[in-house]
């Protein structure tokens, strides 16, 4: 199977919610009809010196990575890479699409000056940690989630929209 891994396209973005929404643990936080906030999502994640990167084929986006990448106030203010909203088509796994995903992520981390790069991941996805492992990660951490309301109270917060439940995400 040939694919090419590179960042989201303004055009991709409904393919690649799709492809997210196949192993979403919170489908209802989630809201394809609306791709203009995921686009802006992009561009802030961008701005900040990081991407949103999918993997490609002939029938489409098959994976999504996000890599953000922030100063840290530890390691005198290095750069840190994070990866986030991790997801490969079920018919795509066990494929090397992640592989791909991943090896693409690391590199551009590493490009970026980043001293480390890290994730997380819900307890319930053994299968993710398998993977992570067998790709030099190292669950030498325990993560911690909060929910948050909005600042104005209206409802616009993380927990408002159904989030911070460890057993849907």
């Amino acid at each position: 199977m040939t694919w090419s891994i590179g960042p989201l396209t303004r055009e991709e973005v409904p393919e690649a919610v799709a492809v997210m929404l196949t192993g979403s643990l919170a489908p209802a936080d989630e809201h394809p009809e609306d791709p203009e906030r995921y686009w802006a999502a992009t561009l802030a994640t961008r701005e900040r010196g990081g991407e949103v990167l999918v993997a490609r084929d002939a029938s489409g986006v098959v994976g999504v990575v996000e890599l953000m990448i922030l100063p840290h106030f530890q390691h005198t203010g290095g750069w840190c890479a994070e990866l986030e909203s991790f997801f490969v088509r079920p018919d795509r796994r066990s494929q090397g699409v992640g592989a791909a995903l991943l090896a693409e992520a690391e590199e551009r981390a590493a490009r970026a000056g980043c001293y480390r790069i890290q994730l997380t991941s819900r307890n319930v996805r053994t299968d993710a940690h398998r993977f992570y492992r067998r790709h030099g990660f190292d669950q030498g951490s325990q993560g911690f989630k909060k929910a948050l309301t909005g600042p104005s109270g209206d409802g616009d917060g993380y927990a408002d929209r159904g989030g911070g439940d460890e057993q849907q995400r």
